[in-house]
């Protein structure tokens, strides 16, 4: 199938909704053909709609990670973000754990240290009940890069905080120092949204957040007190 330019199809940015998009770069590996584009206003690169996986195909590579409480790695991983997060909060904040996967592990370490948490996950924990309530903190680990939708899905979890809230993200954000195409995590065909550090500033500014970073790959926003 050959790859197509970027003025026959995906001519906005599904972040800012920018028409300034050009190609990024194009993957001919065998198994992961597909185009790249990048905004010129918020930074952000992403793969068009035509290169996404079934919902069905989407969901079989989930499966096929090993992210349970029994691999210490991957507890080892998760918490890196909420290390970071757990000092912001008070004690008996209720929070939601947005893109829980398969296996909630993160919302299983957050209730062990004495938090409330609920999860919602679009595939595996569709409880739409859990996007009826506010809450005090929100955790999105290796979630946004999956955003089909990423400026509604954003949106929605600013409505889900209550002013002065936090939001925890762990992603991989786009590297400085190296080729795109030698980055690992483009290669999931299920990462279609990157963010750079730019994107990231864009976000902060555009919902308003103050903007944390303690360590690489995590971010931490925060919704002002004002701010309903």
């Amino acid at each position: 199938m050959p790859l197509l330019e970027t003025t026959d199809y995906q001519k906005t940015c599904p972040l800012c909704e920018s028409d300034k998009v050009g190609m990024f770069y194009s993957s001919k590996q065998k198994n992961l053909r597909r185009n790249y584009f990048q905004c010129n206003i918020c930074k952000l690169i992403f793969v068009p709609k035509k290169f996404h996986l079934s919902l069905q195909l989407e969901t079989e590579r989930y499966l096929t990670h090993n992210n349970n409480r029994n691999n210490k790695g991957y507890v080892d991983f998760l918490s890196r973000l909420w290390i970071e997060l757990k000092p912001k909060l008070n004690s008996g904040s209720c929070g939601l754990d947005f893109g829980s996967g398969p296996g909630p592990v993160l919302a299983e370490i957050i209730t062990e240290d004495g938090f409330n948490i609920e999860t919602y996950d679009p595939i595996f924990q569709p409880n739409k009940k859990s996007l009826e309530t506010h809450y005090d903190f929100i955790t999105c680990s290796e979630t946004i890069e999956h955003f089909k939708e990423p400026k509604k899905s954003i949106s929605l979890l600013n409505e889900l905080l209550i002013p002065g809230g936090w939001l925890g993200i762990m992603t991989g954000i786009v590297p400085k120092d190296s080729r795109f195409s030698d980055w690992y995590y483009q290669k999931d065909p299920t990462h279609i949204s990157f963010y750079t550090n730019d994107t990231i500033s864009w976000i902060g500014n555009w919902m308003h957040w103050e903007i944390t970073i303690p360590r690489t790959n995590v971010i931490l926003f925060k919704k002002p007190k004002n701010q309903t």
